[in-house]
């Protein structure tokens, strides 16, 4: 069975907020081959959705879940705005991400960007200069000694990390680092 695709979230198996499971879905009683593994907003502890009942909504609808908070969408005001259209899409119909803190959802050109996953400093020069400078703004470290032993430090697995995210208008990469 092929997973459902999501525009904000391309590879949530690679970035492991699905993972392959036979647990039964807590929203549509099936046990699928997936499961989501990334935080869960509700009144009701959730232990298992799977991605169709994400994609589809009826997580949402039926457990009034969310999968990421709606005030992180944008950076809490610190990148572009978006529609409420797009938020919902992004916190009630896309898997999240867990992060180290409160998880934030990167926008640019008027929209949410595609979430491509965690980075340590290997990752980021994978990713070239531009994914180093989009971590390196989000410190607000200039470069020097200081940003130099933050670059070093990061990891993928550890703390601090970087989160890096993909403009779907523009191509531009950005995202931000937090630490535990």
């Amino acid at each position: 069975m092929n997973l459902p695709l999501f525009k904000y979230h391309p590879d949530p198996v690679s970035t492991g907020s699905i993972i392959k499971s036979d647990a039964v879905c807590e929203c549509c009683g099936q046990s699928r081959g997936y499961i989501y593994t990334g935080p869960v907003y509700a009144e009701d502890e959730i232990d298992y959705i799977c991605p169709w009942c994400i994609a589809d909504g009826r997580a949402h609808q039926e457990l009034e879940a969310s999968f990421t908070d709606e005030d992180g969408i944008g950076g809490g005001g610190s990148w572009c705005a978006v529609t409420s259209e797009i938020i919902e899409e992004v916190a009630y119909r896309t898997p999240g991400f867990s992060g180290w803190q409160q998880e934030q959802w990167w926008t640019h050109c008027d929209d949410a960007a595609q979430f491509l996953g965690r980075a340590g400093k290997e990752e980021l020069l994978v990713l070239g200069t531009d994914a180093v400078l989009a971590i390196q703004d989000s410190t607000g470290l200039p470069d020097g000694t200081e940003w130099d032993r933050f670059l070093n430090a990061l990891d993928k697995d550890g703390s601090p990390t970087a989160y890096i995210f993909r403009c779907q208008k523009c191509g531009a990469l950005g995202g931000y680092q937090d630490c535990d």
